[in-house]
């Protein structure tokens, strides 16, 4: 199961997420989503926390985060 699962669809390219990242492993993308926008991404898996911070950031409700045991 991945860390971090991101709704692509849903995502509108704020940086909201990408901004408050303590570990600055998200940037956006390159590839368009369905609206038009560039999706967020998990650049650097490794040095995902699953802190949360980003999803709680989110105001589109487009990131979930799973503790990986």
């Amino acid at each position: 199961m991945p860390k971090l699962v991101i709704r692509e669809d849903r995502c509108k390219s704020c940086g909201i997420c990408v901004e408050f990242c303590p570990e600055h492993c998200l940037e956006i993308g390159d590839p368009l989503n369905t609206m038009g926008y560039r999706p967020v991404v998990l650049k650097d898996e490794e040095a995902c926390k699953s802190c949360g911070v980003c999803a709680r950031m989110c105001p589109d409700v487009v990131l979930e985060v799973w503790k990986v045991r």
